[in-house]
């Protein structure tokens, strides 16, 4: 059970790598093909796990981890908890752009049983961005995929001139 490591490993040409982390498959599940049916000049892998540390016995057939996106339920406290706990196994280096809270679920307000302050917090505790978001539909859905694949294709080094750390912040300055 190790920690994940930024630069750990060394980047494939015109690839990315993304890792879905959140307590609902079937959402994650849903996301993900929504952003593999998006038209990209690069090619992209997504892993999705329902919580941190990954198994260690496949450490070394690992790839590079270009962006983490932790999905976080506004309708479930567990799925807090779970992010929450996972983000103990991230290494420090992870939180200068290359991840990400997508909160789901907010076109629902009046189910919500996290807190948007706990939320926001979590995002300024880490310095990462937060994502608000409905994926049940399906124009948001593409438009929240197409959004990720930008970011993806940014923190995996693949637009010159714009690191993960630069967009991270501009993200963070847009949203205040």
């Amino acid at each position: 059970m190790a920690m994940l490591r930024p630069f750990d490993k060394l980047p494939e040409l015109s690839s990315a790598v993304l890792l879905l982390v959140g307590s609902d498959e079937e959402l994650m599940q849903t996301l993900a093909e929504a952003m593999l049916q998006e038209k990209r000049k690069f090619k992209i892998s997504i892993h999705i796990a329902t919580s941190l540390p990954l198994p260690s016995e496949r450490d070394h057939l690992r790839p590079r981890i270009d962006l983490i996106v932790f999905m976080i339920d506004i309708k479930s406290k567990c799925s807090l908890k779970n992010v929450e706990a996972s983000l103990a196994y991230v290494d420090a280096r992870f939180f200068l752009g290359k991840v990400c809270f997508l909160v789901t679920g907010v076109g629902r307000v009046n189910c919500c049983s996290v807190e948007i302050n706990a939320i926001s917090k979590l995002g300024e505790t880490y310095c990462s961005p937060v994502l608000f978001c409905e994926l049940e539909l399906e124009g948001v859905r593409v438009a929240t995929a197409q959004r990720l694949l930008r970011m993806l294709q940014i923190c995996a080094g693949l637009v010159p001139g714009f690191s993960a750390l630069s967009f991270s912040l501009l993200l963070r300055n847009f949203s205040s």
